[in-house]
């Protein structure tokens, strides 16, 4: 017996709140880069969807440095139909025909390459963005959206609770540990140039913090890490002074942005991708331990220092309000609670146990 999608509430709700902009696909190709990350696995799910409900005939081929990552992370999306092209960002064999729309999500998001290896980061990252971007004009595409980041923004200022577009601020280019943001800032140039020298329009979604299903549990996101101790049992360690304030939006409200910004968006006009509530990542940690029944323990482990300015990373998102009319969906603890939930159904379904979503 087919399996139901644990994600299925998700993506009825985003296809609701999209399904008149999905007609552009109709009958179209698709090429999506990092189609196996967090936002990867998230566009695919939402395309595969979308694509069987609103049978909209389209097809969708996307690129990945492992044939069989696909198949582990999500084996149900392996099995409906997606082409795979296996290669590298920055030089991978482009596939033949037409494509109307590319997804650039390839980034190397990793923390530990951008100390380690920050030249590999940022040649990945432009290299890439120039690769995909020939690929663009040579398949004849009309629409190409970049994933960028709000690390483009630099260090926001303490007093600026709320970072915009329009803030001229930005990485030190000398500081070796800019590699990953003066990387998109350079992805982002690349788009403009292309896009004034061709008929391509590109969409620029500078995306901020998420959480969510697909989400690594042990890499360097806090939240992620927060949740997995919290699922463990174990007291959930802040390392930090746990001043620092960021925002987090819900899976399924990234990928009714980022649909939306593809469809709608205007050509060469950035759009913050985020929520804009802020919270500290100490009373992040409390909250994740307060969810559900259980209640795990947070250990804090350094000491704010007095007078230390607070580091913010929180965006403001009126412009993609106001020309797009989009809003976030999903309040921050309703999502911590979907993201656990679909990790124990998750956990639960490979040792062959009964699952269930609640919601």
């Amino acid at each position: 017996m087919k399996q139901r999608n644990l994600l299925a509430l998700d993506l009825d709700h985003i296809i609701a709140s999209t399904s008149p902009l999905w007609e552009e696909l109709r009958g179209k190709r698709i090429f999506i880069t990092g189609a196996t990350g967090f936002i990867g696995c998230w566009l695919l799910e939402t395309f595969v969807w979308a694509n069987r409900h609103l049978r909209l005939n389209a097809t969708a081929t996307i690129l990945t440095r492992d044939s069989q990552r696909l198949k582990q992370r999500a084996p149900h999306l392996a099995d409906c139909g997606l082409e795979l092209v296996v290669g590298d960002v920055r030089n991978f064999v482009f596939p033949e025909g037409e494509f109307s729309h590319i997804i650039h999500a390839a980034t190397e998001s990793s923390a530990e390459l951008n100390a380690r290896q920050p030249k590999v980061m940022f040649d990945t990252i432009v290299e890439g963005t120039r690769h995909c971007l020939d690929f663009a004009a040579r398949s004849g595409s009309t629409k190409f959206l970049l994933t960028s980041s709000g690390a483009v923004y630099g260090k926001q200022p303490e007093k600026m609770a709320h970072v915009t577009e329009d803030f001229n601020g930005g990485p030190d280019p000398l500081d070796p540990g800019s590699a990953y943001a003066e990387g998109k800032r350079a992805a982002e140039l690349l788009c403009a140039l292309a896009a004034k020298e061709t008929v391509l329009k590109v969409e620029i979604a500078r995306c901020f913090a998420f959480v969510g299903p697909y989400m690594k549990l042990d890499a360097h996101f806090a939240i992620g890490n927060f949740i997995r101790d919290h699922m463990e049992g174990v007291s959930i360690q802040v390392r930090g002074d746990g001043t620092p304030v960021r925002s987090y939006m819900y899976a399924s409200d990234l990928m009714i942005w980022l649909w939306t910004i593809l469809f709608r968006g205007t050509s060469c006009r950035a759009y913050n991708v985020g929520s804009e509530d802020g919270i500290s990542i100490a009373d992040l940690a409390r909250g994740v331990a307060e969810t559900g029944s259980a209640r795990t323990p947070v250990e804090i482990l350094g000491k704010p220092v007095a007078g230390a300015p607070v580091a913010r990373y929180v965006p403001n998102t009126e412009r993609t309000r106001q020309e797009l009319g989009l809003r976030c969906t999903v309040s921050l603890g309703a999502a911590i609670e979907r993201t656990i939930e679909w990790n124990r159904c998750r956990e639960a379904r490979e040792v062959g146990a009964p699952t269930g979503v609640n919601r």
